[in-house]
């Protein structure tokens, strides 16, 4: 293998932290796998992964090797797509990752418009609620809720959210209507840890330290806790959207609601001349096409 090859191997081996599903997804043996990074490790003289018989995980150098080859990977595979005159259209594979429920509720109908337009474009669609490191996990789009701090990744806003706190009417009537966050201690709560949605929850000077009744790492766990009368919960306008129609939860302390949250694509900037991200944000501008709150 040459050069570009091991560094291919390489990366397949850090996304699946395995040689053997690496190898799998290469069409290679596990062998002709270990020897490509220990041949690739030997050319730069660095180690770049720490091998056990239980694990392979990235050295820190590994880490840093993985973001920057992935980043020159991609800027030659743009390059060949550009000289063969292919960046009129997306073919080959995105990667995208949204959190769980937006990304079923709001992301998925964009892949589907996607892929049903693009016929030789794959989209790899990972959903998860944590945040995710772009370059090093091989995304190429991420859909991120949160006022974004400056940093080298660029972002493109189509929605917003808000985070509300609701509790189903039985549960208003049998225990009151809170009339400010500090009436919020007197309550039970309903904590969906994740995110840090509810380390604290306060408005300009008001705020109230949580001491959850149930602490879940589901939103749908805590949309039915909300929903069986369990307690208040906090949660995006959008994780309870359909309750809030059917009268099942109801909002509470609205004058409290901090404003609207950005929903952003953010993205590499080198990536913006993809065609299949480009195509992606497309979709997603026509799905969304006046930024509007979900």
């Amino acid at each position: 293998m040459d050069r570009l090859d091991c560094i291919r191997v390489f990366q397949k081996v850090a996304d699946h932290k395995s040689f053997a599903e690496a190898a799998r997804e290469l069409r290679i043996s596990p062998v002709a796998a270990s020897r490509a990074v220990s041949t690739l490790e030997d050319e730069i003289g660095v180690r770049l992964l720490r091998r056990t018989t239980r694990s392979v995980r990235l050295t820190d150098q590994g880490v840093d090797y993985l973001e920057r080859t992935r980043r020159a990977l991609s800027e030659l595979e743009d390059a060949a797509r550009t000289v063969r005159g292919e960046n009129a259209s997306p073919r080959g594979s995105l990667v995208v990752t949204a959190p769980v429920m937006f990304g079923r509720m709001h992301v998925m109908p964009i892949v589907a418009s996607l892929l049903r337009e693009h016929p030789e474009l794959s989209v790899k669609l990972i959903l998860v609620d944590r945040v995710v490191r772009l370059v090093e996990e091989g995304i190429d789009i991420a859909v991120r809720i949160a006022h974004l701090p400056d940093s080298g990744l660029r972002a493109l806003p189509f929605a917003s959210v808000r985070q509300v706190l609701v509790a189903s009417p039985e549960y208003l009537e049998r225990r009151g209507t809170p009339k400010s966050i500090e009436d919020l201690a007197l309550h039970d709560l309903v904590v969906f840890d994740s995110a840090g949605l509810n380390a604290e929850w306060r408005r300009g000077a008001s705020r109230s330290q949580i001491e959850p009744r149930l602490l879940t790492n589901s939103v749908d766990a805590s949309i039915d806790a909300a929903t069986l009368g369990l307690g208040i919960a906090r949660l995006y306008s959008y994780h309870v959207a359909r309750q809030l129609a059917d009268g099942k939860l109801v909002r509470v302390l609205v004058d409290s609601e901090d404003e609207d949250i950005p929903v952003s694509l953010v993205y590499e900037g080198n990536r913006q001349q993809s065609p299949n991200v480009r195509a992606f944000f497309a979709a997603a501008q026509a799905m969304f096409p006046n930024r509007p709150s979900l």
